[in-house]
């Protein structure tokens, strides 16, 4: 299926949220959409692509529609942050004869994962260039340069039945043999850069946002190759479906898609689902108060973000009627708690687009007995007062190092955020 490997491309490349905002710009500027400062409903041609970039780790795109914006927007949002091993400011520790880099856990990661796993690491670098300016860059070193050793069974007995895991003390990685105080981080991490780059040849690193990460590669796994297994499939999966129907939205409509950062730790942000960045583009396209409002009251979004798929050995962890399989299809998610933003109408519409588009959809529901995650939805229905509905592709082992979906999912979601788009209902 070209959904799925362009899918395993784009996992590959948006190894932390600012590579996942230039791989999603990269391939909006190749379908013909503009960057721009800020959105101006006056300046913006119909069918014309417009998008801008916060931070380096948020982005808003839009397709201006022949229609008036009375009409209301279709809006797609997303999350392009994942839980992570972020690098702390001055991580070089150790003992022993080993250099350790001392790292802060990013979010609700599920951390016995990360054991034995070879990491690389990336992210923004602040450099200070020979010119005495400050520029930010990317960084990948696209191969390992990391690892944290589990400590061997021989040594704890009752590692298989009792082991926990301490984030500070036991999640410290190994980065290469020697004395902690003859290893310069930053010096290190500039050189990588010039070598990659001439341009920064005797730049100096100021400061920085690095994540380790994986570095095996995402793949298909199974006899019949039915699984895709990668890093940072919540919420990157959501990220490509939803640039990728964009892209392939109706002229003729106002589309929107907003790809936030730091959901994993409760969007609380400038560049968040609770910042002002959707707002501001909103008043930039409708800076009448009255307009506004009736603009916002008239628009519908889709809070897209991966759901939990029932799990053949914990199948009692799902309420029996809300136990979303893999390969069956978009899961709408209700929770009447408001920790999902599903209202029987935004799921009855849903529905009829999913049929309409002959998209098969599941519902799923938090058991009773176990507390429910959240998602941007509540969040952005309650900045914007937006008609919201919660949904995503059921996944499993959510928040590991390398999750797992169905390959057969991929083409049902993007058809079904495209048939959104053209407003099948």
């Amino acid at each position: 299926m070209a959904e799925t490997t362009e899918l395993l491309t784009f996992l590959g490349e948006a190894v932390t949220p600012f590579h996942a905002v230039e791989a999603m710009t990269r391939r909006l500027k190749t379908a013909g959409f503009e960057e721009v400062e800020q959105f101006d409903a006056v300046q913006m041609a119909p069918g014309q692509g417009y998008f801008t970039v916060r931070q380096g780790s948020s982005l808003i795109a839009m397709r201006a529609g022949d229609a008036e914006l009375g009409a209301g927007l279709r809006l797609v949002g997303t999350h392009t942050d994942s839980p992570n091993l972020s690098v702390k400011p001055n991580p070089v520790k150790g003992r022993d004869g080993c250099v350790q880099l001392g790292v802060d856990v990013y979010g609700g990661a599920l951390l016995n994962p990360w054991f034995d796993r070879d990491l690389g690491v990336a992210g923004r670098v602040a450099l200070l260039s020979t010119d005495g300016e400050l520029e930010s860059v990317l960084f990948d070193s696209k191969r390992p340069v990391a690892v944290v050793p589990s400590l061997a069974i021989h040594l704890d007995r009752e590692a298989n039945t009792q082991r926990s895991v301490n984030a500070h003390k036991d999640v410290v990685p190994l980065a290469m043999l020697g004395e902690a105080q003859q290893f310069d981080f930053r010096q290190w991490l500039a050189e990588a850069l010039a070598k990659d780059d001439p341009r920064w040849q005797g730049a100096r690193v100021m400061d920085y946002e690095l994540s380790l990460y994986d570095t095996q590669r995402p793949g298909l796994v199974g006899i019949e190759e039915d699984f895709i297994t990668s890093a940072r499939l919540d919420n990157l999966l959501s990220c490509y479906a939803a640039v990728t129907a964009l892209i392939n939205a109706d002229d003729s409509h106002w589309s929107v898609l907003v790809a936030t950062d730091h959901e994993e730790v409760g969007s609380a942000s400038t560049v968040g689902a609770q910042g002002p960045m959707l707002m501001d583009a909103l008043t930039a396209i409708a800076p009448n108060v009255a307009d506004n409002q009736k603009l916002r009251a008239r628009s519908w979004m889709l809070s897209v973000d991966n759901a939990h798929a029932v799990h053949p050995n914990y199948a009692d962890r799902h309420d029996e009627q809300h136990n979303p399989k893999l390969g069956a299809g978009p899961v709408i998610k209700i929770n009447r708690n408001q920790r999902y933003a599903t209202n029987s109408e935004g799921a009855a519409r849903l529905r009829l687009i999913a049929e309409r588009a002959g998209v098969n959809v599941q519902s799923f529901v938090m058991r009773s007995d176990l507390a429910c995650g959240s998602t941007i939805g509540p969040i952005t229905a309650t900045e914007t007062g937006i008609a919201t509905t919660d949904i995503g592709v059921p996944t499993l082992a959510m928040h590991s190092v390398r999750e797992l979906a169905c390959a057969a999912d991929v083409p049902q979601i993007v058809s079904l955020l495209e048939a959104f788009y053209r407003r099948l209902a």
